[in-house]
């Protein structure tokens, strides 16, 4: 990411102002980056992409949205306030509501329950038919889709504070409160949740883990070393969602590392220096991230060696990676989906959607690839 003089105008007049966050750097603005973007190269495909099927759900506006899959289905929720409930295997909606209010995040769910967020702080939660169960208002505006578990909702609002809430009535059952750097992206620093943790990407380089039971801090780790003269250059926030395999934590940072923990400690297995607006993703063999200019690598989950890095997308604002079958998946700017080779990097296959950005990472149902763009298309995409 480069800094412009535009944007530390922007700073200076935040900071004036008390905004305790960056819009004009979060990986979802509008704002455009002075970089060109690479011009895809032709390649031989190695690998067939066929769309299965395509939904509408409704623009994400300034916000990322993601679908989850719950069974046989998939959830996915707009801006507008759309929520919309598609079989997993058609795309046919089985149902579509209005959530009565603006969204900021979503979705989360679990074999009971959907929760989305709206605007200043509300959240909310629905049955699977689509029925309000109930409406609660946190402490500020929530970035980061709820998650759901062991019979709690818990979000991230951008005050840095974690609350955990019934998810049959919303009770708050407890809430975490972290110091908040004097500035930090506006991003989507998520949660992951475990059996017994909520592992916790928070603003300043830290990763933190809490007890699902009431909220205790169990370890503490840092993904990065905020430094520098002045705020901007100390933002070092963790960003995306950890990744969560066996007994491994993984994340990475904005101007920090991309690291991997013991899920158990905190303690650390592995580090490499990498600034990332977008996170990681992981699979049995490899852990992928994308930096700041758009260059996307893979590390031996275990040892963190570099395995191979591709910089052939570079300023195309891609969205964080999926790991798919023999592939890495990754959406651009430009709504192109990318495979390429896990083992080596190369291209292998190359997708267009509806020609809007992809934020959010790909997911994963079943034997489908399923992407949301910001126009609010989803895609089901099969390899043949």
């Amino acid at each position: 990411m480069q800094f412009s003089t535009k944007l530390v105008a922007a700073a200076i007049l935040l900071i004036l102002t008390g905004c305790t966050s960056l819009s004009s750097i979060n990986p979802f603005s509008k704002s455009e980056t002075k970089n060109a973007p690479a011009v895809l190269e032709d390649f031989k495909p190695d690998m067939a992409v066929k769309s299965v099927w395509t939904s509408s759900v409704g623009a994400s506006g300034p916000y990322l949205f993601s679908p989850i899959q719950v069974g046989s289905d998939i959830y996915a929720a707009a801006a507008d306030g759309t929520i919309v409930r598609l079989n997993s295997n058609t795309g046919h909606a089985l149902w579509r509501i209005n959530a009565g209010i603006s969204l900021t995040a979503g979705v989360g769910a679990n074999s009971t329950t959907i929760a989305v967020a709206g605007q200043k702080g509300v959240l909310l939660a629905f049955d699977l038919n689509g029925k309000l169960r109930w409406k609660i208002q946190a402490s500020s505006e929530i970035l980061t889709a709820p998650v759901i578990g062991q019979g709690l909702v818990i979000v991230r609002s951008i005050d840095n504070r974690v609350a955990a809430y019934d998810v049959e009535s919303g009770v708050r059952k407890w809430a975490v409160n972290r110091p908040l750097p004097s500035l930090t992206l506006r991003t989507v620093a998520g949660v992951v949740l475990t059996d017994q943790l909520a592992i916790v990407a928070l603003p300043g380089g830290k990763l933190i883990a809490l007890s699902l039971n009431n909220g205790g801090l169990k370890w503490e780790a840092s993904a990065a070393d905020p430094k520098g003269a002045t705020e901007l250059e100390r933002i070092a926030d963790v960003s995306g969602t950890p990744a969560v395999i066996g007994q491994v934590v993984c994340t990475a940072a904005y101007q920090g590392r991309v690291s991997c923990f013991d899920l158990a400690s905190g303690a650390v297995r592995w580090s490499k220096n990498l600034s990332s607006e977008v996170g990681v993703s992981v699979d049995e063999r490899f852990v992928f991230a994308v930096d700041n200019a758009g260059a996307i690598s893979a590390y031996s989950r275990v040892a963190g060696s570099s395995v191979w890095r591709n910089d052939k997308l570079a300023y195309r604002r891609l969205s964080a990676p999926t790991s798919f079958g023999r592939a890495v998946a990754v959406g651009d700017a430009f709504g192109y989906l990318h495979f390429l080779s896990r083992e080596d990097g190369s291209f292998i296959g190359r997708v267009s959607t509806d020609g809007s950005q992809i934020l959010a990472a790909p997911i994963v149902a079943d034997s489908n690839l399923i992407v949301q763009t910001k126009s609010g298309t989803v895609v089901a995409f099969a390899t043949e």
